[in-house]
C-alpha cells in the first residue's frame, strides 16, 4: 500500500503533462489568430484588386 501512496503522490505532483497541454492550447490559439488575420487580409485584398480591375476597365 505504501508504493501506491508514493505513486499517487508523485502522479499528482507531475506537471509535465499540464505544461504540454498549455503549449498545445497556446499553439492552437496562435493558429486561430493567424487564420483569422489571413482571411481578413485576403478578403480586403480581393476588394482592392476588384477596384483596380473595374477602374482599369472603365478607363479603357
Amino acid at each position: 500500500m505504501d508504493k501506491v501512496a508514493v505513486f499517487a503522490k508523485n502522479f499528482l505532483q507531475e506537471e509535465d503533462g499540464v505544461t504540454a497541454i498549455e503549449y498545445g492550447l497556446i499553439a492552437a490559439l496562435i493558429a486561430v489568430v493567424i487564420i483569422a488575420s489571413v482571411t481578413a487580409v485576403g478578403q480586403n485584398l480581393v476588394r482592392v484588386f476588384q477596384n483596380i480591375a473595374s477602374s482599369l476597365s472603365a478607363a479603357l
